[in-house]
């Protein structure tokens, strides 16, 4: 069984130690048979990334292929840090280590079982990560 799940980065200072992340997870079922994750990668001053939060996102959240799905997002306040590790926790560290330019926002990833099966960078590549995702999820 697939969940949809929502991440959130958010940094959290406490005292002069630093940021950590915060994630809150929305339970759901999905019919696909492979595990499909879908990871948008931005930046709160990305002003593509916020173009495109404004133009795609809310179909996006309403369309039958996220609910097949999990969803997560990688947004941070800053997009130069994007791609920092501390912003990649747990499960989604493997999906950091495969990809080979760490730089760029908004990014779509699909992820089936572990792997990176698309990987397009940019708000004008959303369409073709829908095309792959209903591809893969035939």
């Amino acid at each position: 069984m697939n969940r949809r799940a929502f991440l959130v980065a958010v940094p959290i200072v406490a005292g002069s130690t630093g940021a950590s992340l915060l994630g809150a997870a929305l339970p759901g079922t999905a019919a696909a048979a492979a595990e499909v994750k879908v990871i948008y990668v931005g930046g709160w001053d990305c002003e593509p990334c916020s173009r495109w939060k404004n133009q795609h996102k809310p179909s996006w959240l309403a369309s039958p292929e996220f609910q097949r799905v999990t969803w997560i997002e990688v947004d941070v306040p800053r997009l130069k840090e994007a791609y920092r590790e501390r912003y990649w926790p747990g499960d989604l560290k493997p999906v950091l280590d495969q990809l080979p330019q760490k730089g760029g926002t908004p990014r779509f990833l699909i992820v089936q079982d572990g792997r990176v099966v698309s990987n397009e960078f940019g708000s004008n590549k959303w369409a073709q990560t829908m095309t792959d995702l209903r591809n893969i999820l035939r």
